[in-house]
């Protein structure tokens, strides 16, 4: 379990009625003698009667029972069973089916589904092949063959991971393996009322958008990839990018090709499913991805993110309401904010 927060910030999520902070503490109410989770739908109480405690254990020791109505004592043991399962997915040597996954931990199968999918933010299947296609991404790194990355990661055939895998990795897997080698990236800079926005595309998406960046980024994410400027045909998709920072509340459609871990990759989702106009505590997103404690590690994901506004991790923040931190800078990360109103 985290370290219970401060007063301060449990108050801000108990008003704000935080779900990414359920299990990480409860509040009790003297004047009722029970105790709650922090996104309880009950009328919040009078700050001067409410109390905090790391769990239900510790507000029953301190006088206090559990709320009928929102259950506190279930949240400790609803996450401990999504990070069992996804324990199980990680260690599995073989497909773990819902009915088998939901058995090892104790719930029902459609019951585990939906709360499975509350918690990561993605269902148990859609995490299992997260996690393949992670390991198939790492693998093609320092294996020399293909064939034997693909194995060594977990696919029954070749054939489950070019039609599972491979259209989420966007490069090829030879030119995964082989650091880019054979694609062709193209690029521009771009003006943008936030700055110059460096824009780059395989053929498959937007790989790369940056402020303040140049062509050698590139040649220092992609060493073996072919890089040249961008042709008339390019300008057009560099439009849209500038379109969608001048107005980041406007739903875009681009094609990305962005990879990171299954860790970075679920963060990342996260992020695009928060409506505009919206933010998400780093708490929250580590919660979606699957890994509630790794809070720091939700953070450094954000950071990772290698397109610019297209996945908006501008609307991650603090626990405590805080801005944290932007890659492109804390003035640009208001400035986003603000024109999402």
């Amino acid at each position: 379990m985290e370290t219970l927060p401060d007063p301060e910030t449990a108050w801000t999520a108990l008003i704000a009625r935080d779900r990414s902070f359920d299990g990480r503490f409860v509040w009790g109410v003297r004047s009722t003698g029970v105790y709650c989770k922090p996104s309880c739908p009950a009328r919040r109480p009078r700050r001067e009667n409410v109390s905090f405690h790391a769990d239900g254990a510790a507000a029953r020791a301190a006088g206090f029972r559990a709320c009928k109505r929102c259950r506190p004592d279930e949240v400790a043991r609803d996450e401990a069973a999504v990070a069992q399962a996804i324990a199980l997915l990680k260690a599995a040597e073989h497909r773990l089916a819902l009915p088998e996954l939901a058995a090892a931990v104790g719930y029902a199968p459609h019951h585990f589904q939906r709360l499975f999918t509350r918690i990561v933010g993605m269902s148990p299947a859609a995490y299992a092949r997260a996690l393949r296609a992670g390991a198939a991404a790492e693998a093609l790194t320092s294996e020399a063959s293909v064939t034997a990355a693909i194995y060594d990661a977990g696919y029954s055939a070749p054939s489950r991971f070019y039609a599972s895998a491979a259209p989420r990795l966007g490069m090829a897997p030879k030119a995964w393996a082989r650091g880019g080698a054979g694609e062709v990236i193209r690029w521009t800079i771009a003006e943008t009322s936030l700055g110059p926005l460096l824009i780059a595309a395989t053929d498959k998406g937007l790989c790369r958008v940056a402020f303040d960046a140049d062509a050698e980024d590139l040649t220092r994410r992609f060493p073996q990839a072919e890089i040249v400027a961008g042709d008339a045909a390019f300008a057009g998709l560099a439009e849209q990018v500038v379109a969608a920072v001048e107005e980041p509340a406007r739903a875009h459609a681009l094609p990305l090709d962005v990879r990171g871990t299954a860790f970075q990759e679920a963060v990342w989702r996260a992020l695009a499913a928060v409506p505009a106009g919206e933010t998400l505590s780093y708490a929250a997103l580590a919660g979606r991805a699957g890994r509630p404690q790794a809070v720091r590690a939700a953070g450094s994901a954000c950071a990772a993110n290698p397109v610019a506004v297209l996945i908006p991790c501008h609307r991650a923040r603090r626990a405590d309401g805080g801005a944290g931190g932007y890659a492109w800078g804390l003035e640009r990360k208001a400035a986003l904010l603000a024109r999402e109103g």
